[in-house]
């Protein structure tokens, strides 16, 4: 595992003067070789404004660094949101991805609606069989979530991001949201997901954050003002959960993770200018 256990974070100054440098420091180009495409993952779990959602200048500055950096690469952004009341498209029209992604030319994808793959794991007694997007295997997914506690779960940060590629087919349990199945253990249903398939790069938002909970209550304060990434999913949610004052331990799915799909000790946090 390429940089197992380091996270590189910058003090965020813009997307435009951020962003770059430090996907530069933390390497992301060398891991993009032999890669032809890339699957940006915000989180847009509802069309509820930044810090609830990944902001679109943050998405369309990566964009940018991407077509400079790997032009022959095909940049696609999908997500599959969770709002019972809305569909994915709604939700990026009006969270402004519509109008960014036409700007840039990049397609955007409703991972819900997605041609599906079932694969099976044996360690995986929450999720023995898992569907998933085939997109998410063809691509080199690039998860881009927010800083968020959660009621539930404890954090939302780069591992409950995937939930956005579960298909409503086949993990709606009624209730008020379109991935509920996932309510029942929350824990290991995440663990099992991100054992079928993880980011292979995260950068987290961790301007702002959401101290409480992932759609409502007080934003943190003071706010961290800081953007990170990783090659690790592990380090990036451990790392996220510090910022939130949460224990990484007692957050099952990160406590179980550890060694296994990546490394949460010791952290390595590297600083890029």
């Amino acid at each position: 595992m390429r940089h197992k256990g380091t996270v590189f974070e910058s003090v965020f100054q813009s997307w435009p003067l951020s962003v770059g440098p430090l996907l530069e420091k933390a390497g992301l180009i060398g891991a993009l070789v032999g890669h032809d495409k890339i699957l940006i993952k915000p989180n847009l779990v509802e069309p509820l404004a930044p810090p609830i959602t990944t902001p679109v200048g943050l998405v369309e500055a990566l964009v940018d660094f991407l077509q400079d950096k790997v032009p022959a690469c095909e940049i696609l952004i999908g997500e599959g949101t969770g709002s019972n009341e809305h569909e994915t498209p709604y939700v990026f029209e009006k969270l402004g991805y519509c109008e960014m992604a036409a700007r840039k030319g990049v397609r955007l994808l409703d991972l819900n609606e997605q041609p599906l793959i079932s694969k099976s794991l044996p360690q995986c007694r929450r999720w023995p069989q898992m569907h998933l997007p085939q997109i998410v295997y063809d691509s080199f997914l690039l998860s881009v979530p927010v800083l968020k506690a959660h009621s539930l779960a404890s954090v939302t940060l780069t591992m409950k991001n995937m939930m956005g590629c579960a298909p409503p087919s086949y993990y709606r349990k009624g209730g008020h949201w379109k991935k509920s199945s996932f309510h029942d253990n929350v824990q290991a249903a995440v663990l099992d997901l991100n054992r079928y398939r993880t980011p292979d790069f995260t950068l987290l938002d961790a301007t702002v954050g959401m101290q409480e909970a992932h759609l409502w209550g007080p934003v943190c304060d003071p706010p961290p003002n800081k953007l990170a990434a990783s090659h690790d999913s592990v380090a990036i949610d451990v790392y996220g959960a510090g910022l939130l004052k949460r224990d990484w331990k007692m957050i099952g799915y990160l406590f179980q993770a550890h060694g296994e799909l990546g490394q949460g000790e010791p952290l390595e946090i590297v600083e890029s200018e």
